[in-house]
């Protein structure tokens, strides 16, 4: 049995968050970590020959936000403004696009007077349900399953107006070397200071009374703790097999179901030239070879964007919420072959043309990753209520983080979980002896 004072299980940004915190108030603290690798879902990616400093999980910065951008300060990452040349095809045309969905005035204008939160499926049933609003009620399905990662049929109105109502489109970030930089540098501070982090420990039991906890894990290994954090990802405290708490905390399992958690299949592919820079349609949007591109494909994979300054040859291709649920068990080449028809439709190309073009490809499928079972969370109606509950500790014992736990307009982002952390190490710091 090994003994420590706090232990944090996740070493995902928010359980590296809540240790920081922890350790810079004089406290050690041991991390248990299932994956190989600290970061959860945010995950640097590189190799020898193709790829180096891509993104698997978390790429973007959404905004100026004051933590992520605080902590990058501290640590000495640098991160770089980007911007994106907004491109939808439609019809067999590219065209540029300053909104993603149609009627986008008129449809905020409702939202905002909304009184009774409901589902946007709802919403949307009740407002717009006219055959004139088509185009907008599939643009507004693929900007929330995109964007969100979210069900029509369940996310919150309510919780996607405070988003939309406060989004800061003018500001957008890239941390220079990738996002793992980060995690590293909050598990650097930990690993100075005298805590742990033990990787390859998946934890499968937790026994606890008041200050007194035994947490067991695969390897039947044994941690004796007063206090434990689990800093897990929505989508594995919602599987069938996830952990076991003796005795049960039923209320908080109920709570954790009652936030939605999306899905998302990232897609990374490189091509041996920047093809899509050469299509006339797209040259006559302008120079795309210094300019990030988004493109909506409207297709099976509907979302793809470059990145030039690093990896000029490199598309990402995007698929969320309910659809991407319904590709998960689909192989990481028969994914990679749905993006190259989706690809060859909006080029007028062959796919077969596109493949040669193929130098390399890398597939994160969050949805069947056992640590993760998705993407990021999403609120229900009724969401809130939840969440106020599992930010309280139980019998000041247990504690929970994560980006599910944050309440504001940047929910689902790294930001999220570092405010969350920093918040559930604040309150065990009231609660510690």
């Amino acid at each position: 049995m090994k003994q420590t004072d706090i232990l944090i299980i996740g070493a995902g940004a928010a359980g590296l968050m809540t240790a920081y915190t922890l350790v810079k108030a004089g406290k050690k603290v041991t991390i248990l970590e299932a994956r190989d690798r600290i970061g959860g879902r945010v995950h640097t990616f590189g190799d020898a020959h193709h790829f180096s400093g891509i993104e698997l999980g978390a790429e973007f910065i959404h905004g100026n936000l004051p933590v992520t951008l605080g902590l990058l300060k501290e640590a000495g990452i640098k991160s770089n403004s980007i911007s994106f040349e907004m491109l939808r095809h439609a019809n067999g045309k590219f065209e540029e696009s300053e909104e993603l969905v149609e009627g986008w005035d008129e449809f905020m204008e409702k939202v905002n007077q909304l009184q009774e939160d409901m589902t946007l499926h709802d919403f949307i049933l009740q407002n717009f349900a006219e055959e004139k609003y088509a185009p907008m009620r599939l643009q507004l399905a693929n900007y929330v399953n995109g964007y969100d990662t979210a069900d029509l049929l369940d996310v919150s109105t309510f919780a996607l107006r405070e988003e939309w109502n406060n989004e800061d489109e003018d500001a957008q970030h890239r941390v220079a070397g990738g996002y793992s930089a980060l995690m590293n540098y909050l598990a650097k501070v930990c690993l100075d200071n005298g805590s742990e982090i033990v990787l390859n420990t998946p934890v499968r039991g937790i026994h606890w009374r008041e200050n007194n906890v035994q947490v067991t894990t695969a390897g039947n290994d044994v941690y004796k703790t007063g206090k434990v954090v689990i800093a897990l990802p929505l989508g594995v405290l919602q599987a069938d097999d996830a952990i076991a708490f003796h005795p049960v905390i039923d209320s908080h399992m109920e709570a954790v179901r009652n936030i939605g958690f999306g899905s998302v299949i990232k897609l990374l592919l490189k091509f041996d030239d920047a093809f899509w820079e050469k299509h006339e349609a797209i040259r006559q949007a302008g120079d795309l070879s210094a300019t990030k591109m988004m493109l909506l494909a409207g297709q099976s994979i509907p979302t793809f964007w470059t990145t030039p300054d690093s990896h000029p040859h490199l598309l990402t291709g995007w698929l969320g919420g309910p659809p991407a649920y319904r590709q998960k068990d689909l192989s990481s080449a028969a994914l990679v072959q749905l993006a190259l028809e989706t690809l060859s439709h909006v080029f007028n190309t062959s796919s077969e043309a596109l493949g040669s073009k193929l130098a390399a490809s890398q597939v994160a499928n969050w949805i069947t990753d056992p640590y993760t079972r998705g993407s990021y969370a999403y609120d229900k109606v009724g969401s809130t209520k939840a969440r106020k509950l599992l930010n309280q500790p139980v019998e000041g014992t247990l504690y929970f983080a994560g980006e599910y736990l944050y309440s504001g307009p940047t929910m689902g982002t790294v930001e999220a979980a570092l405010i969350s952390g920093k918040n559930t190490a604040e309150t065990l710091l009231k609660y510690a002896v």
